[in-house]
């Protein structure tokens, strides 16, 4: 057995190589406990052989040293790899808000009225669509290679962005950069789960939620002095050297498990049935909404079928992962904790009601206070500022105190009076009010970034970490798409609404183009507008605008009800890195039908009676598994 074992070990790819190994030697005295749950025949050790077999331990510890474990690892190791992943999600985030302040302008340039609502939300969409796919993909080929990848596909959608000859060409680039930035925001979150124990990757998350609350900040003024100073094609080039810097840091700094699997038994596990009808019946209920009341009137063939076939498509979907995928994308299984459900739902709230400010407040103070693209993005500056320090406050007090729940309550509570106040902004410049408002708005958005999803962490076991991190990305993804949509198409009809009046006061020329899907595009022709004219054309803009906010209030409300059923959870100190790759998922997926449900805290609580000595034992048991099979 001793030279079967050897030449296994010799077998073993030089990257699978452990992340525990501090906790298998402290597991030595304890090992009859963790060992009493191997079973197996042939020449799969018994616990006593296991413990006292030199090979077997030889080969558990090639199989866990791919990764330094959390307390081994040097602070200056943490700060590359923490620095390396904010770099790739500064990315994505900033290709958010860079566009916003330059939407008009490009809108005007290619001559398309539908194009200001669709650069954006073509990102947000794909952005959507791809991150539950992203999630699973990297179970199956590793976190990094797919990391790359993603960011890989973003700097290709940022270069034909940044090229593109008209609005088609731009809203399909915006699609691709779409694609990469969804896996790029997932993965930054799953690695980062991979890398800290529970109650130490409060501090992580809470730092990438600061880093996105900056890239949110920046984007509007950076895409400001583009548009203004230069050319809005800025926006995009200025993501090549970022891109490839992010890739350089990454592809030297980031060490976590790759399993090296096959590309043909890669693709033969990827759910493809769940990913095409998630995208499509994601598609087709956006599409409707875009098109209702605006291109179409709701009660049009097109907008009832888009949104029938597109709920139908979704119910597809739901069956499939239910019946058939053997690796699914969304697990259904996630959603049959109530903490999990709550947390989901306190996400896609916080999602929608977040990004109407760093979208359409530039609209307001371009379109109602007349100021230009460069300055929009500057007065979006104190509600990105508070965001950005809340983030990070709110992680540190999560590591301080192991408690998220009040996080996510007072969170909630605050986003809801300050969204509240929005409503009250008025169309003349009050800039006490401006300022006050958005200060008290980003307090309340800061704490949910990243609180939800340790909540929803704790509800999950350690081997769907990497599926509800995907599925939260994607709910909050969806929720902001969901919401440019519904924010664009309230807008559109709130000025269409107005057509009567402006069209007696403005005349015809004027009244069509701040009409309907054209008003979001014609903020040019409002600052043209001088007296009289000028003020009833901003006050048609607020009229648009307050309405809009008024839905956003009632989200962030319906999220403060739901958050009070999130629930509070012991979060362990624990580390427990899970392995990637098809034999881990497969031996989860066999362990699954005997398992109860149970929280993540429970089972790291019961680890650390062990010694962490249980995860290694659990994943030595799996790899003898594989191995004999």
């Amino acid at each position: 057995m001793a030279q079967q074992d050897h030449g296994r070990l010799n077998s073993l790819n030089a990257t699978d190589k452990p992340s525990d190994l501090e906790s298998a030697s402290r597991g030595r005295e304890g090992s009859s406990a963790a060992a009493s749950s191997l079973s197996g025949s042939g020449d799969v050790a018994t616990a006593d052989s296991l413990e006292n077999s030199a090979p077997a331990e030889a080969r558990v510890a090639e199989r866990y040293k791919s990764n330094i474990p959390e307390e081994a690892r040097t602070s200056l190791q943490t700060t590359l790899i923490v620095l390396s992943l904010a770099s790739a999600l500064f990315l994505a985030a900033l290709d958010v808000t860079i566009v916003t302040v330059a939407i008009p302008t490009i809108a005007d340039q290619f001559h398309s009225t539908a194009g200001y609502t669709w650069i954006g939300s073509a990102y947000l969409l794909a952005n959507a669509a791809a991150a539950p796919s992203w999630g699973k993909i990297s179970d199956i080929w590793g976190r990094k290679p797919i990391l790359l990848v993603a960011v890989g596909v973003f700097w290709v959608g940022s270069l034909l962005s940044a090229i593109s000859v008209n609005m088609t060409m731009l809203i399909a680039s915006r699609a691709v950069q779409g694609v990469g930035g969804g896996g790029i925001v997932i993965l930054v979150n799953i690695c980062i789960s991979d890398l800290f124990s529970m109650r130490r990757r409060g501090v992580f998350f809470g730092i990438m939620g600061m880093v996105w609350a900056v890239a949110g900040g920046v984007g509007p003024v950076v895409g400001g002095v583009f548009t203004q100073e230069v050319t809005w094609r800025w926006c995009f080039y200025v993501n090549l050297p970022i891109s490839g810097t992010a890739m350089l840091i990454l592809t030297f700094m980031l060490k976590l498990h790759n399993p090296r699997t096959g590309v043909r038994e890669g693709l033969a596990a990827v759910d493809w049935l769940g990913s095409l009808t998630i995208v499509g019946g994601t598609l087709m209920i956006l599409l409707g909404l875009e098109f209702g009341g605006v291109t179409v009137p709701w009660s049009s063939a097109t907008v009832i079928c888009l949104l029938i076939f597109g709920i139908l498509v979704v119910g597809i979907f739901l069956v499939i992962e239910w019946k058939f995928a053997r690796y699914p994308v969304i697990p259904l299984s996630l959603f049959k904790n109530s903490g999990a459900v709550a947390s989901f739902g306190v996400c896609a709230c916080h999602g929608f009601v977040f990004i109407s400010a760093s979208y359409y407040m530039p609209l307001y103070f371009q379109g109602v206070l007349g100021v230009s693209p460069l300055l929009s993005g500057v007065y979006v500056l104190p509600f990105t500022i508070s965001l950005a320090v809340t983030s990070t406050l709110t992680g540190l007090f999560i590591r301080k105190t192991g408690k998220y729940w009040p996080c996510i309550i007072a969170g909630m509570a605050v986003v809801t009076l300050g969204f509240g106040l929005f409503v009250d902004l008025g169309a003349q410049a009050d800039w006490a009010k401006v300022i006050l408002f958005q200060l008290i708005a980003g307090v309340g958005v800061g704490p949910n970034f990243q609180s939800p999803l340790i909540s929803l962490q704790t509800t999950v076991q350690p081997k769907d970490i990497a599926s509800a991190t995907g599925t939260f990305g994607f709910i909050r993804q969806l929720s902001t798409s969901i919401s440019v949509v519904v924010g664009g198409v309230i807008f559109q009809n709130g000025m269409q609404k107005q057509y009567p009046e402006l069209l007696a006061d403005l005349g015809p020329d004027v009244a069509n183009l701040l009409s309907g899907n054209s008003a979001g595009a014609s903020v040019g022709v409002v600052a043209q507008l001088e007296g009289d004219r000028g003020r009833k054309a901003r006050a048609a803009y607020w009229t648009a605008l307050r309405t809009m906010y008024i839905v956003y209030v009632a989200f962030a409300g319906l999220g403060l009800v739901i958050s009070f059923f999130v629930g509070s959870r012991k979060l362990s100190k624990e580390h427990v890195e899970h392995k990637t790759g098809l034999k881990a998922m497969e031996a989860a997926r066999e362990k699954k039908g005997g398992e109860e449900p149970h929280t993540r805290g429970t089972e790291e609580e019961r680890a650390g009676s062990l010694g962490g000595f249980g995860h290694v034992r659990r994943g030595e048991e799996e790899g003898l598994r594989d191995e004999k099979a």
